[in-house]
């Protein structure tokens, strides 16, 4: 389970998939940006080396 904090994440390069527990699996890749609320449980797959812009907030 990912921690208290909203988390922002901005592609730059690289592929991942991320799938929420019991949610179908989403694809982000560069240009792609996406937020991780409080309490997320699910899984994070590298698909490609990523490089990104990441940041959280409370």
């Amino acid at each position: 389970m990912k921690g208290e904090l909203f988390e922002f994440c901005h592609i730059l390069s690289g592929v991942i998939e991320i799938t929420p527990e019991g949610g179908e699996p989403a694809v982000y890749k560069a240009g792609d940006s996406f937020v991780m609320k409080p309490g997320f449980v699910g899984i994070w797959k590298t698909i490609e080396t990523v490089r990104k812009i990441y940041l959280t907030v409370s």
